[in-house]
């Protein structure tokens, strides 16, 4: 099986959820769901700005599940109101 060579996108701070897939081990559509179980937990929902999870709270939700940091990531609050700042 070939590996895909990661996009441009699947390299930043916000990457596809195919790509998160990716780097924790997991088939895409396993992935999927179990995604929708962890956010329950704490798991970083999809930025709805930037459609995708901050990588760096996606490791940190790790390390806290696994006991490696006490330090708790705030999530945003809602949906932002970009209309607000014209």
């Amino acid at each position: 099986m070939a590996r895909r060579s990661p996009s441009s996108r699947d390299l930043g701070l916000f990457p596809s959820e195919a790509e998160i897939a990716r780097r924790l081990s997991q088939e895409p559509g396993e992935w999927r769901a179990k995604a929708h179980v962890l956010e329950r937990d704490g798991l970083p929902r999809i930025d709805p700005v930037m459609g995708g999870r901050y990588w760096p709270a996606v490791t940190a939700f790790w390390n806290r599940r696994y006991g490696l940091t006490t330090l708790e990531v705030s999530q945003p609050d809602g949906r932002e109101n970009l209309n607000a700042l014209r």
